[in-house]
């Protein structure tokens, strides 16, 4: 039996929890996402940071994160209940903070703006995620690639390298890497960074539960670059996290070409996620050729 629609309540709402992957797991393969920050793998990582939760309702899924203080809510995941969408809107307009909805994809804002067309809704740039053919990241192909396909054999001319899956063997030694990373990095002294070492950390702890897949570089004999991945939906995998130690000009450059050849002989596709908004990160994202962008909206709280 359905629950009233309008009943929707923070007592609903349970922390998002390892134990939960295969309820998750379930629901994802019924209603696919195509947004990397929905993704089971994302909320349990990054969790002592941005304290995911969610409630069952009506055969949807609602999620919530709370970063700092704010709290965020996202669309019903299921089937299509107009009911509930209103429901949540109501609520989270009274419990969120000034974006009291967010990742709105492009298909529900439209429909929302039907719905409720009195809502201020706007796209969110800086959470848009990329997504790239992967024989386009494997091979580097034509003119508008030359300068990346220049910098990749730069390395693999100039790098004595060799690439190899994530094992169970090598894991305590990419933990290492990372460490390594970290203090390159100085994680320490940077928040974002530091929160970042912890959900990455957890993701190589929890590999085999998560279902992720891991590839890594050696130069000389040494880890210098790791990625780690999973299936996004049926013809888009995603990578997680990349890293890559300054040692050897190009690495990045590797790592996500040999990544993606490994990626292209299943998905046509790769999601590698969004830029945040930095100019930087942004700029090389988009020296890469998305496909297309997954777009996202946010619903704003009128002054």
């Amino acid at each position: 039996m359905n629950r009233i629609a309008n009943m929707i309540s923070a007592e609903d709402f349970v922390p998002v929890t390892l134990q939960d992957k295969a309820f998750f797991s379930k629901h994802y393969a019924v209603y696919p996402q195509v947004h990397s920050d929905n993704t089971f793998t994302n909320m349990v990582c990054w969790n002592h940071y941005a304290h995911y939760r969610y409630a069952v309702i009506n055969g949807s899924v609602i999620l919530s994160s709370t970063i700092d203080g704010k709290t965020r809510f996202r669309l019903p995941i299921g089937p299509e209940d107009p009911d509930l969408t209103k429901a949540l809107i109501r609520f989270a307009l009274n419990e969120g903070d000034e974006e009291p909805v967010v990742l709105i994809d492009l298909e529900s804002a439209v429909r929302l703006r039907s719905l409720c067309p009195e809502l201020e809704i706007a796209p969110d740039r800086n959470h848009f995620e990329y997504v790239y053919r992967a024989q386009d990241l494997a091979m580097l192909p034509g003119g508008r690639y030359l300068t990346l396909r220049r910098q990749l054999n730069k390395f693999r001319k100039n790098c004595a390298y060799a690439v190899e899956m994530l094992t169970e063997e090598n894991r305590n030694e990419v933990k290492k890497f990372l460490i390594k990373w970290c203090e390159w990095k100085e994680c320490e002294g940077d928040p974002v960074l530091a929160h970042e070492k912890e959900a990455v950390f957890f993701a190589i702890d929890n590999i085999h539960e998560l279902d992720l897949s891991g590839l890594i570089i050696r130069v000389d004999k040494t880890i210098a670059a790791l990625s780690l991945y999973e299936p996004l939906n049926t013809d888009t995998a995603l990578v997680h996290f990349e890293k890559g130690l300054p040692d050897c000009e190009g690495i990045y450059k590797a790592i996500n070409a040999e990544t993606a050849a490994v990626l292209s002989r299943d998905f046509p596709f790769i999601n590698r996620e969004s830029d945040l908004g930095v100019s930087g990160l942004r700029e090389a994202k988009l020296r890469y050729h998305p496909h297309h962008m997954i777009e996202v909206y946010s619903l704003l709280k009128n002054k």
